[in-house]
């Protein structure tokens, strides 16, 4: 029958009463069908309730990829609750900050991280996953017998971003199922005018197995599960990424999708298939989505080269913003022109008085339609960011650079708060990155702007190089020459043994600005 709201959970359970016996999410250690994942999740849910857990109520989920935190996030979500996402990769003072501005009133967590939680909320209840987790679940009812729900739930998104602790992005259920679970084809732009439209959908089309590499504390793979969820598809988590796993899990599974955050990812996963490809059996795998970070066209031109009828997608999209735009990936892309996606619906591109831009013009990426209400406990940050044009139209604007095409498909060019103005110019370091990774000697590199007295700003290339490589900056600059203007090319060279990342998995600027600006003083 299908759902009658777009209330998260109300999706999920048309997909557990249309298959309930398909086999639903797989880890290291368990299988679940919907049928078996909806009871536990019943039965988490009244243990929630019976801890005070009711509507509006924020529960964190502080985990590895497992079972159990696709668990969690239903069974908060059936109550009307909200869930709340914990990179397990931060530190006390990041994790102290976050349980405080979230609004914590209880937590789900790994046995693995409740030393560090009590460090810093030692007041706050917790339900460790294991035998004390098991426990409560065999203490409840399985009955799915909960209030009705609205469109109107909340679902928060903490995200980390290039800069800045974590922000925690409001969105109603009705509008983020539209920007980021589905509602809106991002390749058609038609949108799903009834709650049914998912089952109906999964109906018309065939399972498939899903394999979403990075962890659910970030919004992709948030996505990726519950967009797969709502047709009935096959979910595979792994706890923590190993590249050799991946593949051995691809053929064990028979995945046919494979989610990665850019270079991050595809880097040693080229590599590992390099050295061992005879060994892995990747007949079922059909398709490769990339998002959240740079996909370098080098690492494309590798998939494509390894894998030709492989279908290679780059998404744009951001935590405030939904899915901006998709783009098939061809090879031999220019590195230079930045990446051209088809337009989602409701995206397009505004100037500093808020009016599209002409084709051809530099600006703000925005989307009006279903957007966030707000950011959580920051009206400054709010204000500037989800803002009302000239003509009463609403859009939120997170921050990205990019160009409105002739033809209707957007070019992005770069994220602007770690824009480098150097003598009057801007320079894009995601544009100059992507030319740099490139270079033969080159595994990974992230681009920033260090004090000069000529030109208030010059391009350094901090570069992570190739086991057994030295690139120089005349081999580096050499190369770049040949794709990127002269005015882009790094000045600098700072080679690190190991590139450090955000806690979110972004490149860390303010860790290499640091680096390179100390390098310049040495």
């Amino acid at each position: 029958m299908g759902a009658t709201t777009f209330n998260l959970a109300d999706l999920f359970e048309a997909a557990v009463d249309e298959w309930p016996d398909r086999e639903y999410i797989v880890d290291e250690r368990e299988r679940r069908t919907y049928a078996e994942l909806d009871r536990r999740a019943n039965r988490l849910a009244h243990h929630l309730r019976a801890q005070g857990i009711g509507p509006g109520d924020h529960v964190g989920i502080y985990a590895l990829n497992r079972v159990e935190w696709v668990e969690a996030l239903w069974a908060i979500f059936k109550i009307r609750a909200v869930w709340i996402n914990i990179n397990y990769r931060y530190v006390e003072d990041e994790l102290a900050y976050l349980f405080d501005n979230a609004d914590l009133k209880y937590l789900v967590v790994e046995p693995e991280y409740v030393e560090r939680a009590r460090s810093v909320a030692p007041d706050l209840p917790m339900l460790v996953i294991g035998a004390d987790y098991e426990a409560a679940l065999a203490a409840n009812s399985e009955a799915r017998d909960f209030e009705p729900r609205s469109d109107d739930d909340l679902y928060i998104l903490f995200t980390g971003g290039t800069t800045g602790m974590p922000k925690g992005v409001v969105w109603r259920h009705a509008d983020v199922v539209m920007a980021l679970g589905g509602g809106i084809d991002v390749f058609t732009g038609n949108k799903m005018d009834s709650p049914t439209g998912f089952v109906e959908k999964g109906r018309n089309g065939f399972p498939l197995v899903s394999y979403p590499l990075p962890p659910l504390m970030h919004g992709a793979s948030q996505w990726s599960v519950m967009g797969q969820s709502f047709l009935g598809n096959k979910v595979v988590l792994r706890a923590k990424f190993d590249p050799a796993d991946v593949w051995r899990t691809i053929g064990a599974e028979k995945a046919n999708l494979i989610m990665i955050t850019g270079d991050a990812m595809a880097r040693p996963l080229l590599e590992e298939y390099e050295k061992a490809k005879d060994s892995y059996d990747i007949s079922s795998l059909f398709a490769v989505s990339s998002s959240a970070v740079l996909f370098s066209q080098t690492c494309k031109d590798q998939f494509i080269d390894h894998f030709p009828n492989l279908v290679v997608t780059d998404a744009v999209g951001s935590s405030e913003g939904g899915a901006n735009g998709i783009t098939q990936v061809s090879k031999g892309g220019s590195v230079e022109a930045g990446l051209r996606v088809k337009g989602a619906r409701d995206s397009t591109v505004l100037d500093d008085d808020l009016r599209p831009t002409p084709p051809g013009v530099m600006g703000r990426l925005a989307r009006t339609g279903n957007i966030p209400l707000r950011y959580h406990k920051d009206p400054e940050k709010t204000a500037a960011t989800f803002v009302t044009g000239p003509d009463g139209t609403r859009y939120v604007i997170p921050g990205d650079f990019a160009v409105m095409n002739d033809d209707g498909t957007i070019t992005l060019i770069g994220r602007g708060s770690v824009c480098i103005n150097s003598g009057g110019e801007k320079i894009f370091p995601e544009e100059v990155e992507n030319a740099l990774k490139g270079h033969p000697e080159v595994f990974d590199a992230v681009v920033v702007g260090v004090p000069d007295e000529r030109w208030g700003e010059r391009v350094a290339a901090v570069v992570q190089p190739r086991v057994g490589t030295t690139p120089t900056l005349e081999s580096i600059q050499e190369h770049c020459r040949l794709h990127v203007a002269g005015y882009k090319v790094p000045r600098q060279l700072t080679l690190v043994d190991t590139m450090v990342r955000s806690p979110a998995g972004k490149s860390d600027y303010r860790w290499a600005k640091q680096i390179a600006v100390d390098d310049a003083r040495s």
